[in-house]
């Protein structure tokens, strides 16, 4: 193709599809008719949500799962304040989205004269859960800023980018031509730090390694570096799975005093992509959190490396990078540091520590991992989910993740569960939600039905917000506000024509799985915490 002249709407679609983007996710507006000019003729699929809040959380877990940007068409106004809470649980988990929304006229912005889903100033609304916000005034910019868009997602930190096109600009011609998506890749670590980490690998008598979201890209690499020192492997809640099966996985949170054991004894800890923040290495917020002998940050993010623990050597490197350029270093050297019998011991120490309840709860995950080999669990914030993060061992990489860390967004799992479905979609999903948080987000039941996503939703009812009324007892606090009625909603799915089941047993939990799974589209189990037999201990 030539040059050609078409509308900003329809140079945005092009420009979307040369970059590898096959599915976008939004409810059209007045707003941005005129983006949406050009998507029925392109290859992009478009998922229609039931609220602007479950676009972007779909277009998180679609992220998550592909590793590509999660695209979210938005209107101006209520439709990007609706998404700015699943924004931010992506910016704290690092997870890359392309938010591209409306705003009003260029002359009417800043004026304050009552127009149509008006904000005083969009942009900054918006710039604070985003790596990079932007006002496309010129119809011009859009390729360059496209193309700066994607290089921030690409090449830095991941997060939510966010380009404001008003409605003005939207259906303006601009001259364009095709072009190839450039691939970018993020820092790499100065020769000098490579050889510095090499030397401490050789030396190290115990160590260990600290695995965070920003290394699930690189599971086989992780394994050789881990194999390669003998080193045991502790993954985050974004990383569980990495390592699956292997005897040096800690599938474990640096916050049980296990783990924390572990990390103590060791004498040179290698932190990969991990942020090292209070939700995974301080959950209960007790400081106990020990003081690491010659630490060694791995991160894409300059700024990261200079909060949190004190690192003996902080390294600036993408971490599949660091691994290309490390492990020649180390490939022919083969050393015994009991690294398995270190691993196991870990692993038994945090599981017996754990109380009889999450215990069960953690048998129920393992459950699901095993009925379904090869399924992707994502989590709301509900108790099962809470004692997996824990301790749980995910059946592969990318196979768990949730929001009841970070941000810790209710309501995140039932649509971050859709996106990921579309993202793989012959990969079974189950999405283990509470009663309270799924009333949050309950008539993305239609977006899944509409899709026909691979989604089994599987609904721990415990009548209200159960984790938080065992809390407020813990403090000596009243419960008050933690029993919100719930539907039916085995009512609710079928009024949906989503097939669905309300376990008696637990041991029933199995066969549903199989069943469910074996079929096209959506499905429903609950278990009442109660009720069921075997939910809890």
């Amino acid at each position: 193709m030539g040059v050609v002249t078409k509308t900003v709407g329809e140079a945005l679609i092009d420009i979307l599809e040369a970059n590898g983007v096959d599915v976008v996710f939004g409810i059209p507006g007045i707003h941005t008719v005129e983006l949406y000019r050009g998507l029925a003729a392109s290859d992009i699929r478009h998922v229609t949500p039931r609220h602007e809040q479950g676009a972007g959380f779909m277009a998180d877990g679609y992220a998550r799962m592909t590793g590509k940007p999660g695209v979210a068409l938005l209107i101006t106004g209520p439709g990007v304040t609706n998404a700015i809470t699943a924004m931010a649980q992506a910016y704290q988990d690092s997870v890359p989205m392309l938010v591209i929304s409306g705003v009003n006229a260029r002359a009417s912005l800043g004026h304050g004269e009552g127009w149509l889903h008006e904000l005083p100033d969009q942009r900054a609304t918006m710039a604070s859960v985003s790596r990079m916000t932007h006002t496309l005034h010129e119809p011009r910019d859009l390729p360059v800023v496209m193309e700066r868009a994607f290089s921030v997602l690409q090449s830095r930190r991941p997060g939510p980018v966010h380009i404001e096109i008003p409605t003005d600009v939207m259906d303006n011609p601009i001259e364009v031509q095709a072009s190839a998506a450039r691939k970018l890749s993020g820092p790499r670590a100065a020769s000098s730090d490579v050889a510095v980490l090499a030397e401490k690998c050789r030396g190290a008598k115990a160590p260990v390694i600290l695995c965070g979201g920003g290394a699930v890209a690189s599971p086989e690499k992780i394994r050789k570096l881990a194999q390669c020192i003998d080193a045991p492997v502790v993954t985050t809640v974004n990383a569980r799975g990495l390592l699956a099966g292997d005897p040096l996985s800690v599938p474990a949170s640096p916050s049980l005093a296990a783990v924390r054991a572990l990390l103590a004894a060791s004498d040179t800890v290698i932190a990969l992509g991990t942020q090292m923040g209070q939700t995974d290495y301080d959950m209960y917020a007790d400081g106990g959190f020990p003081e690491l002998r010659d630490l060694v940050r791995v991160d894409i993010d300059p700024d990261q490396l200079t909060r949190g623990p004190a690192a003996s050597l902080r390294i600036l490197s993408s971490v599949e990078l660091l691994l290309d350029d490390l492990l020649p270093e180390l490939e022919d050297r083969k050393v015994d540091r009991e690294g398995a019998a270190r691993a196991k011991a870990c692993r038994d120490a945090a599981l017996s520590g754990l109380t009889p309840k999450m215990r069960t709860e953690i048998g129920l995950l393992e459950t699901i991992r095993d009925s379904l080999p090869g399924c992707v669990i994502v989590g709301d914030s509900t108790q099962a989910i809470y004692s997996g993060n824990l301790f749980f061992e995910a059946g592969r990489p990318k196979g768990w993740f949730n929001a009841a860390t970070g941000f810790g967004a209710l309501g995140y799992g039932p649509p971050s569960a859709i996106g990921a479905s579309l993202g793989e979609p012959d990969t079974p999903v189950v999405c283990l939600v509470g009663d309270g948080g799924f009333q949050f987000s309950l008539a993305e039941i239609g977006s899944a039905r509409d899709c026909e996503a691979n989604v089994i939703f599987l609904v721990w009812n415990n009548d209200g917000y159960g984790e938080i009324g065992t809390y407020m007892i813990e403090c000596g606090i009243e419960p008050e506000g933690v029993t919100p009625s719930a539907p039916d909603f085995l009512k609710i799915a079928d009024a949906y024509g989503v097939p669905s089941i309300r376990l008696d047993d637990v041991t029933e939990l199995a066969s549903a799985l199989q069943r469910f799974a074996d079929r096209k589209g959506p499905a429903l189990i609950e278990i009442h915490e109660t009720n069921t037999r075997g939910a809890t201990a």
